[in-house]
């Protein structure tokens, strides 16, 4: 492991063609833990092999807790390599293995949530919208704001309008309004990524449940979004539930 994320790989899995970046932003309470060795890096490591995962939708990368370039109240960070493949980016299944990890180091008050989307060719078909069912009648919905940033390059505030008006053809975020917010930067360098965040667009709004594993849902379809529209560059995704503390910071 390493204190700054960067592309690498687990010994024995071939080379990704692109990157998936998580951090997690909010309160962390820790617990004690019966085997004290075990990390952030072992933990996703362990979880993603036993849920069927590594090497076949991701190959580990890197994870840690702390960071020297995260903003105040980053919990914890994870980095997987990932291949093209049919269907939605994995960002669901990614985010819900990190939300265990973080369940097994303690008890985290989410605040937000940045996921960089790497390019992707699929789209947001009949597979991803269907799956949005599973998120019905959970309960009160959660007001956020859900940020797309390209970068140095503007696809994205080319495209906000066309986003804006695919995104009701779900509803497991209910998009209300648009603009631009700005966001804490990611917990890495701006090489990694085409940064620094530059070219952005923002939706208020409301999501069926405050939870890894909905807005990891909502992360594999705005990636499909980004797809269908063009945006060739990677896209950092913030989400973040509006009313909670959480201080930002720049690099």
């Amino acid at each position: 492991m390493t204190d700054e994320p960067r592309p690498g790989l687990a010994p024995g899995i071939r080379r990704p063609s692109g990157t998936l970046f998580a951090a997690l932003y909010g309160s962390l309470a820790p617990i004690p833990r019966r085997d004290p060795d075990q990390d952030a890096y072992s933990l996703f490591h362990h979880r993603s092999e036993a849920m069927g995962w590594l090497e076949v939708l991701w190959g580990m990368n890197d994870a840690g807790q702390q960071h020297p370039l995260g903003a105040p109240g980053l919990a914890g960070w994870f980095q997987v390599g990932v291949e093209p493949r049919p269907g939605p980016l994995p960002v669901q299944p990614f985010l819900r293995c990190a939300g265990d990890v973080m369940a097994r180091l303690g008890t985290l008050e989410l605040t937000a949530v940045q996921v960089l989307l790497p390019p992707h060719d699929a789209v947001p078909g009949l597979s991803s919208v269907s799956t949005a069912a599973w998120f019905g009648g959970t309960g009160p919905r959660t007001p956020v704001r859900v940020t797309l940033d390209s970068g140095q390059d503007p696809s994205i505030p080319a495209v906000a309008a066309r986003l804006r008006d695919r995104m009701a053809d779900q509803d497991v975020f209910a998009c209300e309004s648009a603009g631009v917010s700005p966001e804490p930067s990611p917990p890495f360098h701006d090489s990694f990524w085409n940064g620094p965040p530059r070219h952005s667009a923002s939706f208020h709004g409301t999501l069926a449940e405050w939870s890894a594993d909905a807005i990891g849902w909502l992360g594999g379809y705005a990636a499909g979004l980004c797809a269908d529209a063009g945006v060739p560059v990677p896209v950092l995704l913030t989400v973040s539930r509006l009313g909670a503390q959480r201080t930002k910071g720049t690099r």
